[in-house]
């Protein structure tokens, strides 16, 4: 170990000054020890923060008046960089930047200039406890914070609060709701994630009239997904988007009798055929979802014209499809409706010949009553499945006793 003593040749020892707060305004500050002799009150001292404006710097004492190991720690609590000069500032010792701390020490001290080392504290603070310091969205993971968003699974209507910021939210259930607690106590920069993993319509509401992307409520169809974010005073969704292309798919189906209820991978498919000899009558459940399904039912109805009626299970109107028939049916979670009730721009229509137990044009509560085509050039009228008239280009014959009460004129009877 190096030292140097003027008077007895044992290490020195300065005064431990432990703090001290310096302000400095373009000059140069010299430090000295705080030993005896000393004339000045610019002492150095353990632990120094530092404040400077425009061009200063700091100058350490003289290194070989000091034992090696002799420390300071320097903090800079001004809004300006500052250099840490040698004795009488001939080498820069280190720059210590606005906010950060520097701490140096003396490693050699053969001459005034010395050898410094040097630690850098780092900004401004000492290590944080992460765990502490995360909140809503955050994990700590070590020392450090990490962005955090929990899944909950829900199944049954909820209402989403203060709490609930920065969760993800999956709904496993059938029709559900979710409410949004009122934005004003949400407050701005509240958001959760929100995904619709379930098998019908989630519709998300606000409370007290307050909108959703400028409307009251918004449904997310299966496998939809957002984040909702609140502004304050109203929400809006983010990520909320539909593909404008897609490719249509179809399902076919082999039923016999009873009830089928559809998977949510079988009613994604808008296109749907059913097959197969019936024995009784069918009963398909489409999810309580908003869709629209192209029914082909291509079925063998049998002797008692079994039929295939789809529903939602939801208590609404149902629609029922004779043998050999098509619909194009609108689901809106409840009802199950014609899709067609006028054909706008049409000048004609067009429908297949039909059969006797199945006319081609039939009433919905009497499927084996309507019109149909027997044979080339030939209109007929089917009543509960029996043939009753027939119009053809030789004339009309009706079948079964006729009564008319207006009477018969023209022609030989």
């Amino acid at each position: 170990m190096s030292y140097n003593s003027p008077f007895t040749g044992n290490v020195i020892q300065p005064t431990d000054v432990s703090y001290r707060e310096i302000s400095i305004a373009n000059t140069n500050l010299q430090l000295a020890w705080p030993i005896n002799g000393t004339t000045t009150d610019d002492a150095a001292a353990r632990i120094m923060e530092v404040t400077t404006t425009g061009v200063s710097e700091l100058w350490m004492p003289p290194a070989n008046q000091a034992s090696v190991g002799q420390d300071a720690l320097i903090r800079n609590i001004g809004g300006e960089d500052f250099d840490v000069m040698d004795f009488a500032g001939i080498n820069t010792i280190v720059t210590v930047l606005a906010g950060e701390a520097q701490y140096i020490y003396i490693t050699d001290n053969g001459t005034e200039e010395g050898t410094w080392g040097i630690i850098a504290f780092g900004i401004g603070s000492s290590g944080a406890d992460a765990a502490t310091l995360a909140g809503y969205g955050l994990i700590a993971i070590g020392q450090t914070l990490n962005q955090s968003q929990p899944v909950t699974t829900f199944s049954s209507n909820y209402t989403a609060v203060f709490a609930d910021l920065a969760n993800a939210y999956v709904w496993t259930g059938g029709a559900g709701t979710l409410t949004l607690t009122s934005a004003s106590t949400l407050g701005n920069s509240w958001f959760m994630l929100l995904r619709n993993a379930g098998t019908g319509s989630l519709t998300v509401a606000g409370s007290g009239g307050q909108l959703i992307n400028g409307s009251t409520s918004i449904v997310l169809q299966p496998t939809d997904s957002c984040i909702l974010v609140c502004s304050g005073t109203a929400f809006y969704t983010v990520g909320l988007g539909k593909s404008t292309l897609f490719a249509f798919t179809q399902l076919t189906k082999a039923v016999t009798t009873g009830t089928y209820t559809l998977t949510a991978a079988e009613a994604a498919n808008v296109v749907q055929k059913y097959t197969g000899t019936l024995t009784g009558n069918v009963t398909i459940i489409v999810p309580p979802t908003v869709q629209v399904y192209y029914i082909q039912n291509a079925t063998v109805g049998g002797a008692s014209n079994y039929t295939v009626t789809l529903t939602t299970n939801a208590g609404g109107s149902n629609a029922t499809i004779a043998s050999n028939q098509q619909a194009t049916l609108i689901c809106d979670s409840v009802n199950l409706v014609n899709a067609n009730t006028v054909l706008a721009g049409s000048s004609s229509i067009g429908l297949i010949d039909g059969t006797v137990s199945s006319p081609a044009l039939y009433f919905g509560s009497e499927v084996s009553t309507g019109l149909y085509r027997a044979a080339s050039g030939e209109y007929n009228i089917a009543i509960l499945g029996v043939l009753r008239s027939t119009l053809s280009a030789t004339g009309l014959a009706i079948v079964g006793t006729g009564n008319f009460t207006g009477g018969i004129s023209g022609g030989v009877y």
